[in-house]
């Protein structure tokens, strides 16, 4: 057996239910079956992420799919600063990990083909309730949905990971490559604008 044989065994010896570093390592031996079931287990979830910020399905595949080949293209990487058995191996979460990329590849798209906002919503006071109805409302109301796609993109990326994922702050700012000050404060943003967008179209009939 070749020495990549001998990892991927070991690595599907220690595998168990989250073993994130376990995956990596598979991952890292070039095992194609970790990476049909890692797009099995997370496929679905980063798939609704992009498809909610890009408003295309045909792009939003193929988002998820240059992801998951970014993971597998650095699994040896991660799974080096990722060892199994290690303790550094209990902070890894490769579906964190593949969020990141998502958002990440999802703003870069919109960037390039786009409708980029003229500018950001300033910091008012948060006085008139946005209540989270409203964004909820988004899953059934096409036009709510039409005005989270209209924000700039990283508060559309705050109020996807948020509302639509229901990700904890900590975790979306994670995704998001920010502290969580600075998550809070674009989330307040993104809150902000799409109140008045909402106050906009009432206006507006």
């Amino acid at each position: 057996m070749t020495a990549s044989g001998d990892r991927s065994a070991q690595a599907q010896r220690v595998a168990g239910p989250g073993d994130d570093a376990a995956w990596a390592a598979r991952l890292a031996a070039r095992d194609p079956a970790a990476l049909r079931e890692m797009i099995t287990q997370h496929g679905g979830a980063l798939h609704r992420v992009a498809y909610r910020m890009t408003g295309d399905a045909h792009e939003a595949e193929d988002i998820v799919q240059e992801a998951c080949l970014r993971l597998w293209d650095q699994a040896p990487t991660i799974s080096a600063r990722h060892p199994v058995g290690s303790q550094a191996a209990g902070t890894l979460r490769l579906g964190g990990w593949l969020q990141r990329v998502v958002v990440n590849l999802a703003i870069d798209r919109l960037r390039r083909t786009r409708r980029l906002s003229p500018g950001e919503v300033p910091d008012d006071a948060d006085e008139a309730p946005l209540a989270d109805a409203l964004i909820e409302a988004g899953e059934r109301d096409a036009q709510a949905r039409a005005l989270v796609l209209a924000l700039p993109d990283r508060q559309r990326a705050a109020i996807v990971l948020t509302y639509y994922e229901e990700l904890p702050n900590a975790e979306a700012a994670a995704a998001m490559d920010m502290n969580i000050k600075a998550f809070e404060s674009l989330l307040h943003r993104a809150r902000t604008a799409l109140r008045q967008a909402f106050a906009g179209e009432g206006d507006a009939r």
